[in-house]
């Protein structure tokens, strides 16, 4: 019998910057697209069997008006912008890729955490704008270094990315304590969320978004934390309350903040993140996650997904 075809849609394919391949005993029709308005997503994803998506909201509706639409594929750690009530209700099977760029994530968190505790984005300026050339000495003297080793790191998250955090925060020397996870009871070696962030020189966050955890670090969260310590966020950016981080940097109420994810991405020139003069703050364009290897690993996973479910549909076929 003849082998039938497949429909495949990237809807956002230009957020994976490696090309997606596959090689299937089912033929494979596959549509890339760089990004996809949300006027457009209906018209794009009509005709598919499989659709590909990172960051491309799928609503409910969206979903009833692709009636051969058998698989959705997340591009990525979460599934929040897939209606994942209204696929199962389709018969719709949500995938997504958990585990991709594990150390990666971890290092961008250890990598910046060290840029922010020791205030290198500032001295790397110093040293190109005449101030060290200024100097009346051999060094250039300006905001506070603060040592990684013999510090407290908090983990507020205690997934995959949480773990591969403390392993390396270890191994420079820190001490490592646990949150318990919003909604679970605590571990024997969890500490209270409210405790933590008075205990630690560092907290980093890697809980997924839900309502029980959007604007964990709030201003009352902040006012917690010692006027020291260094806040990092990987995970979503809205786990903190953006206008309250900015009022406690510019207060002095926080050390320094390194924030790779923002509550809208891409950002408006006019997020209270990306102002001008926040003090102590290091941004980064939600970039943990993609190193070489991470980006290639999502990649081969993704075409994985693919390939066994259009197997099963090629097998599928041929038993009927």
């Amino acid at each position: 019998m003849r082998t039938p075809s497949a429909f495949v849609v990237f809807l956002d394919a230009g957020s994976l910057p490696l090309p997606l391949a596959f090689a299937s005993p089912t033929q494979v029709v596959y549509e890339p697209h760089d990004t996809t308005p949300a006027d457009r997503v209906v018209e794009r994803i009509a005709r598919a069997d499989v659709v590909i998506t990172n960051k491309i909201r799928l609503t409910g509706q969206q979903l009833r008006e692709a009636p051969r639409l058998k698989l959705v594929v997340v591009s990525a750690a979460g599934t929040d912008n897939v209606d994942l009530e209204a696929a199962k209700a389709l018969g719709i099977a949500v995938r997504n890729v958990p585990d991709y760029g594990t150390d990666s994530v971890a290092e961008h968190v250890i990598a910046t955490l060290l840029m922010a505790r020791r205030s290198m984005v500032a001295y790397a300026q110093a040293a190109i704008d005449g101030r060290w050339s200024r100097s009346a000495h051999f060094c250039w003297h300006g905001p506070a270094i603060r040592s990684v080793g013999g510090a407290v790191l908090g983990v507020v998250g205690r997934g995959r990315i949480g773990e591969a955090t403390a392993r390396l925060a270890r191994g420079l020397g820190m001490t490592v304590l646990y949150a318990r996870s919003p909604g679970r009871p605590a571990a024997d070696d969890e500490h209270e969320l409210d405790t933590l962030l008075g205990e630690a020189d560092a907290v980093t966050l890697h809980v997924p978004l839900t309502p029980q955890t959007h604007h964990l670090i709030d201003a009352r969260r902040l006012a917690l934390m010692k006027p020291t310590a260094t806040l990092v966020n990987t995970g979503r950016g809205a786990l903190v309350d953006a206008d309250a981080l900015v009022r406690a940097l510019r207060s002095g109420q926080l050390g320094g903040a390194a924030i790779d994810v923002l509550d809208t991405e891409p950002p408006p020139p006019s997020h209270p993140l990306l102002a001008e003069g926040v003090p102590n703050l290091l941004v980064t364009p939600h970039v943990a996650w993609a190193s070489e290897s991470a980006q290639a690993n999502l990649a081969s996973k993704v075409e994985g997904i693919v390939e066994q479910h259009l197997e099963e549909r090629h097998a599928e076929a041929l038993r009927t």
